[in-house]
């Protein structure tokens, strides 16, 4: 969550749609899940993220389709930046972006 894109967090519009998929879920990391692990979701999160250009886009803000409910430990997955390295011709760790 931005600075520019936390305003909408604060939404009733929102707050339903997140307590409406919560409940969907029944409360489970849906990663976790798929793995076969029973672990309680705490963070609906938006798989195409939000940001200023589309955060007045229903399609993309409240859309299920682009929920997922995840726990903690599966949310900071995925926001980890992923950075991808290689060994370049003079032996030197470089990261591919």
């Amino acid at each position: 969550m931005s600075k520019t894109t936390e305003p909408f967090y604060k939404t009733a519009m929102w707050q339903k749609c997140r307590e409406s998929y919560y409940k969907q879920k029944k409360g489970l990391c849906e990663r976790c899940l798929a793995r076969g692990q029973y672990k309680a979701g705490e963070i609906v999160h938006h798989i195409k993220p939000i940001t200023p250009d589309n955060m007045n886009d229903p399609s993309i803000t409240l859309n299920f389709d682009n929920l997922l409910l995840v726990c903690r430990d599966c949310h900071a997955i995925l926001h980890k930046p992923s950075k991808r390295y290689k060994v370049d011709d003079l032996g030197r760790v470089v990261c591919i972006e």
